[in-house]
């Protein structure tokens, strides 16, 4: 039956003919339809469900807030004490010591929040050349202007025009040909390099044995903002709170939502290196033009401290972590299945099931929800594998059982 909504990334003539799958429950790293029908959760609904569905605690803090104050604005001076509490935790996680936190209202805020970042920060330095912004192929940054402006991802930028100038895409799995370009671009132009440690929407792919670390060094060696794009990578999907930890990239700049609040609340944030911050809080900096109406939302980071309070007191970190190999190991078990190419993992909770044509990759998809496990056809071909960080070494075999009986049926 039609309805009024519109659904993002969709094809509106399908879901206008076939109608909406509705969903109306949700526990550990299951979810139910409206029909009452029982799926496992191998999206983690969409990267985010980091603390598992139905944690009563968050929504019993959000409630608590919002019944005092829900929010109040953020610009200027004002705030809230939960928007300093939160930020403050976040610092305290954070890979780099002694950072700020500039909260946004999700991921692609996030991105456009540290593009301009990057180039406001150069100005201030005295040196308004350096705008170019460097990115991968196969990443995606979000979708506000910034974001679709470096999307990795061919079609997510197709028919939009240039949204903003001045980028450039390299290889996503090449150190030498990516240092190669910033050196023919040159220091002088480049403001910084957008990296996704573990890339996520395009597919899944996890870079080749020290690319991240020859890619930061380079960064750093030619006086260019190294920013880590770690809305799916953080809190605790990879195995550590963040990529960039596990990887000791100390980036200068860090976007994050999703795992921020676990999706109970739309959130998102910056953590900004001493690196960066110190330009910005200088007497001479002014002030920075930028900001959102809901960033620091009140009942928002209520929700952020509950979840990052269950993923410290529940060690979800070193929990994904203890299952990484298990986690890998029952996911290339699907190999062996006639559709099935390659299964890209080997990094926390992630993986991406890829399909030997990968034009059927929304069929298998619809055949894997129709028995029971729900995931998402991404970029490339491949089927997203992202579940609840609570997930057990039984869910584990559970969720890839009912993949083999999808990709098989």
């Amino acid at each position: 039956m039609a309805n009024a909504f519109w659904h993002g990334f969709a094809d509106m003539h399908a879901i206008s003919k076939n109608g909406p799958l509705v969903m109306t429950k949700g526990e550990g790293s299951w979810v139910w339809d409206e029909k009452g029908k029982k799926y496992f959760d191998a999206a983690g609904a969409l990267w985010y469900m980091n603390v598992g569905h139905g944690r009563k605690e968050i929504g019993e803090a959000m409630a608590a807030q919002a019944s005092n104050i829900a929010s109040y604005s953020s610009f200027g001076e004002c705030t809230t004490a939960p928007t300093i509490e939160l930020a403050d935790l976040v610092a305290s996680i954070s890979p780099v010591p002694d950072s700020k936190v500039f909260f946004t209202s999700g991921g692609s805020d996030s991105i456009d929040t540290a593009l301009k970042m990057s180039r406001r920060y150069w100005t201030l330095q005295g040196k308004p050349s350096k705008k170019v912004i460097v990115f991968r192929e196969n990443g995606y940054h979000g979708m506000h202007a910034g974001g679709t402006s470096i999307a990795g991802i061919g079609p997510n930028n197709d028919g939009y025009s240039e949204l903003v100038e001045d980028v450039v895409q390299v290889p996503w799995d090449d150190a030498e040909e990516m240092i190669a370009t910033i050196d023919r671009i040159g220091e002088d132009n480049i403001a910084a390099f957008f990296c996704e440690p573990i890339q996520g929407a395009g597919g899944v792919r996890i870079p080749p044995d020290l690319y991240l670390q020859t890619v930061r060094k380079a960064c750093a060696e030619r006086n260019i903002l190294f920013v880590a794009d770690e809305v799916i990578n953080g809190f605790g999907r990879c195995g550590d709170w963040f990529a960039s930890t596990r990887y000791g990239l100390q980036p200068d700049l860090i976007a994050v939502a999703k795992g921020l609040t676990s999706g109970y609340a739309p959130m998102g944030a910056v953590i900004a290196a001493p690196s960066v911050w110190e330009t910005f809080y200088s007497e001479t900096a002014g002030v920075f033009r930028h900001g959102y109406t809901y960033g620091g939302h009140a009942t928002a980071a209520a929700a952020g401290i509950a979840n990052i309070n269950i993923l410290m007191r529940e060690k979800l970190p070193s929990h994904v972590a203890q299952l990484e190999d298990k986690f890998a190991t029952a996911l290339r078990s699907l190999e062996d299945i006639d559709c099935v190419s390659e299964v890209r993992t080997g990094v926390g909770f992630l993986g991406g099931i890829q399909m030997a044509d990968p034009a059927t990759a929304p069929a298998m998809y619809a055949k894997c929800r129709d028995v029971g496990v729900i995931s998402r056809a991404i970029w490339g071909g491949a089927m997203q594998v992202a579940p609840p960080l609570t997930t057990t070494a039984d869910e584990i075999d559970q969720m890839v059982a009912l993949f083999r009986v999808g990709l098989t049926s």
